[in-house]
């Protein structure tokens, strides 16, 4: 990724179902290339899905508390980017 913008910021995850929830810094949609960067590896996934309240959304909004499923584990306070082409 060249570019990058910060998108979010982790706040928890559910080991089990592999699931981050995610502060917003920025909107996020599905489609959107993230790259997640923290505490452990950091990886480059494309968001396939995005929940509130357990609730099935396109596109989310700066300020919302969204759930994504993750690839690999993350931890509180890692960061979520987008790829600005």
């Amino acid at each position: 990724m060249e570019d990058k913008e910060l998108v979010g910021v982790v706040t928890h995850f559910f080991p089990q179902i592999m699931v981050a929830v995610v502060r917003l810094e920025k909107d996020l949609r599905i489609g959107d290339t993230v790259q997640i960067e923290g505490h452990g590896q950091n990886f480059e996934q494309v968001v396939e899905s995005i929940q509130i309240d357990k609730k099935p959304i396109h596109s989310a909004k700066r300020g919302q508390e969204i759930a994504i499923k993750v690839a690999n584990p993350v931890k509180e306070k890692d960061q979520v980017f987008r790829a600005e082409d």
